[in-house]
């Protein structure tokens, strides 16, 4: 039982320390914390079909031998099964709710849904195994984060942008965001996978993706600080002194 507890315990850690982050981040224009619970709760869910998604894959496409295989499993396996789950969640659930009115919101709606996804896992992973649990809140927990809430950046300027201004372009921005999503959690599956040398590749792989990450959302913030709607539609949801 002090097992289970000690498993859970470091299996939520990392995704509710990343959880905290992105929160403050956001935090001139919060968004509703029920509504960020709910996000997580996604994610929990999202594991689901994405498991039954990759046995269905695996299943289907066989025993591939070599740097090939390997590239199948990351790539289409892992990156493209995964971070798809998790973007129609995004899509069905949250794209439309009304508190979803910033770019910014699109990462922290993101970066929700893929923390409550890497908790799940990294439990199913690592609950025998405390030492991997600790190593995979540092490295796969960060990665489901940082794939997942780049996405979300590109998802917030197509809902902002596309959606609500009309811009036909940028409604499919989306779509941008989302093959960065897949080639960042592929590439650090493959690099994983091929072993050796090459695994230590995902350290300095997270590190630029991290960076990436924050910059994506000091870009959002300050576009959603100089937009016109978002000022407009704040002040009118003002109380009167």
């Amino acid at each position: 039982m002090l097992h289970l507890v000690l498993a859970l315990a470091l299996s939520a850690a990392p995704a509710l320390v990343l959880l905290l982050w992105i929160y403050r981040r956001d935090k001139a224009r919060p968004e509703p914390l029920g509504l960020v619970w709910k996000s997580s709760l996604y994610g929990f869910l999202a594991v689901l079909p994405a498991a039954a998604l990759e046995l269905i894959l695996i299943e289907f496409l066989g025993s591939i031998p070599g740097q090939a295989g390997k590239f199948v499993q990351a790539f289409l396996v892992a990156g493209l099964v995964e971070e798809g789950v998790k973007l129609a969640f995004l899509r069905v659930y949250l794209f439309r709710r009304p508190e979803f009115d910033e770019r910014m919101d699109g990462i922290v709606y993101a970066i929700c849904v893929s923390l409550g996804f890497a908790f799940v896992e990294n439990f199913i992973y690592g609950y025998r195994d405390t030492g991997l649990l600790v190593l995979r809140g540092f490295t796969a927990v960060p990665l489901h984060a940082i794939a997942t809430g780049i996405m979300g950046y590109w998802l917030g300027r197509a809902k902002i942008e596309g959606r609500r201004d009309g811009n036909p372009h940028a409604a499919r921005l989306w779509k941008r965001g989302f093959v960065w999503a897949v080639a960042i959690h592929g590439l650090y599956d493959f690099l994983l996978l091929s072993g050796s040398f090459m695994a230590f590749l995902v350290f300095p792989l997270l590190l630029l993706g991290w960076l990436g990450l924050s910059r994506l959302a000091k870009k959002a913030l300050a576009l959603d600080a100089a937009d016109p709607r978002i000022l407009t539609s704040l002040s009118q949801t003002e109380p009167l002194p």
